[in-house]
């Protein structure tokens, strides 16, 4: 359920108001059944039905409806929702990890993550940037991809989690031919066909031949489209990034390749704040997750949208099912 003192609870609760929404899965909450039953409390919603203390919880194919399984770690009473707090990170990482073991050991079939807090994780003594650096360590790889997709628009990411002045040195040839191949394998899952992918420059105007930056475009970003384009990918770029998303230009491609963080989330979040769904690719698990924060702000308060959750476990039990 992400970080007990945001918007994760209420959004779990809103989940489980109506089947239709979940139809297809089981949902089972990781989290604090006492902050559940708080938050339900406060906004209105009703109380989880079925929990399961964690130490008790097995194979969660037996569970064959809507299930909270109780970590018990969390006293609402004394717990500051609404802020940063190490007892919010602690819990969240726990929640997090726990379901990751779980699917792992085929005790489930896939993740939806509710939001975490990066500065409550690091509170807590989780020097993790977010969620898709914890999986990919827990699941013992070496690299990922992020995604973030909706009917709207799809952006994929050579890079997500640094400072701009690192992104230049992290971008290579075989990275970007590896998120070019891991974007096509998830577009074919959700698409249902082979997809058309653009990708983006780096530099202002992709470069303009070497006048800006370091000639990224040319030394690292054409060859790699071009070796895609070679093992037959409908891929087109780079192209200048201020006109990768116009409105005429979203329909033409399946999926836009970014080279850095806000190149992609800045034009998905003004499209599809609501909808979007974030899920990474190139794991041995199903892990998609609520496009938005933990929302301290309006925490607790019955003020927070539950459809990206909606379609973040809807798009789980879709990839899951191939």
């Amino acid at each position: 359920m992400g970080d007990p003192g945001g918007v994760g609870p209420e959004v779990c609760l809103q989940l489980l108001l109506d089947h239709n929404q979940y139809a297809g899965t089981v949902p089972i909450i990781f989290g604090d059944a006492a902050i559940l039953r708080q938050v339900a409390h406060v906004c209105g919603y009703p109380e989880p039905k079925n929990v399961v203390p964690f130490h008790e919880a097995m194979d969660l194919h037996s569970l064959k409806e809507a299930t909270v399984v109780d970590f018990g770690t969390i006293d609402p009473s004394t717990f500051q929702h609404g802020k940063v707090t190490a007892e919010g990170g602690e819990a969240s990482y726990q929640y997090f990890i726990s379901a990751i073991d779980f699917v792992l050991a085929g005790k489930a079939d896939g993740i939806t993550t509710g939001p975490i807090n990066k500065e409550a994780l690091h509170a807590a003594k989780h020097f993790y940037p977010g969620h898709t650096e914890i999986l990919i360590e827990r699941c013992g790889r070496d690299t990922g991809c992020m995604m973030l997709t909706s009917e709207e628009l799809t952006c994929s990411f050579v890079t997500t989690h640094v400072g701009y002045r690192d992104v230049p040195q992290l971008l290579t040839i075989e990275r970007i031919d590896e998120v070019i191949d891991l974007t096509v394998e998830a577009m074919r899952k959700i698409r249902k066909r082979e997809p058309r992918l653009l990708v983006c420059g780096l530099n202002p105007h992709a470069g303009e031949h070497g006048l800006f930056g370091d000639r990224e475009e040319e030394r690292i970003i054409v060859p790699a489209v071009e070796a895609a384009r070679a093992r037959g990918i409908h891929i087109d770029g780079p192209v200048p990034p201020d006109t990768a998303f116009l409105a005429e230009r979203r329909p033409l491609y399946d999926c836009v390749i970014c080279m850095y963080h806000d190149q992609g989330h800045i034009p998905l979040k003004a499209l599809a704040f609501d909808v979007a769904v974030n899920t990474t690719l190139g794991l041995p698990l199903v892990r998609t997750s609520v496009d938005h924060g933990t929302a301290f702000d309006i925490a607790w308060q019955g003020k927070a949208k539950v459809s990206s959750m909606i379609h973040a476990v809807q798009l789980a039990r879709d990839l899951v099912s191939h």
